[in-house]
């Protein structure tokens, strides 16, 4: 699948660093056997925050770095072994506030397929994803709930080969596929659920 990386480049990201912990990760696209892939990682299933969930490589700014795109890539180097200095930035998407009260940038790359080596402290496993099935609507579902800080909300769940993105990592995923590709989310949610209703993970 072509990807539209013209738009990812040319779009103008909503900044909104306002939390008190600021992180940032990487959005990465592979290129494997001719297919576009997103590359994710899933968590250990031994930590506190996100346990065994699905996200970008990234993590929490340390004062030792230059700006946040150095956040991102010093972390995707000890997560999954990146090799950074051959990594081709493409872009930058809206910033997105978790409800572990970090505001996460998200930077686009292209970046070299490679032997992926997982820090097991944090990682369980390396996954790449492809593209062609993100954007199967089969693949795809949503919901509506209120939330407790942003009041009601959408919530994004995109199931492809046994895993699920979903969260804060689901609404990077929602407008990297916006921008990069034709898929849309559809007009309604599949359902409207409770606050305290079971998440479909």
């Amino acid at each position: 699948m072509d990807l539209a990386l013209d738009a990812v480049a040319a779009h103008t990201p909503v900044t909104a660093m306002t939390e008190e912990r600021e992180a940032a990760v990487v959005v990465p696209i592979v290129e494997r056997a001719g297919s576009e892939y997103l590359l994710f990682i899933k968590k250990a299933d031994h930590l506190g925050e996100h346990a065994g969930q699905m996200s970008f490589p990234g993590g929490g700014r340390e004062p030792s770095d230059e700006d946040l795109y150095a956040t991102a890539l010093r972390e995707a180097r000890e997560e999954v072994d990146m090799h950074t200095d051959a990594v081709e930035y493409v872009g930058q998407l809206d910033d997105i506030a978790t409800v572990s009260g970090y505001a996460v940038r998200p930077f686009v790359v292209r970046a070299p397929d490679q032997t992926w080596v997982p820090d097991d402290r944090e990682v369980a496993e390396v996954v790449p994803l492809p593209v062609e099935e993100l954007v199967d609507l089969d693949n795809y579902e949503s919901e509506e709930r209120d939330h407790p800080q942003r009041g009601n909300v959408r919530l994004h769940f995109f199931h492809v080969d046994g895993y699920t993105v979903w969260g804060a990592t689901g609404w990077m995923l929602v407008q990297f596929l916006e921008l990069a590709t034709a898929w849309r989310q559809p007009a309604e949610p599949d359902r409207v659920v409770d606050p305290d209703a079971e998440f479909p993970v």
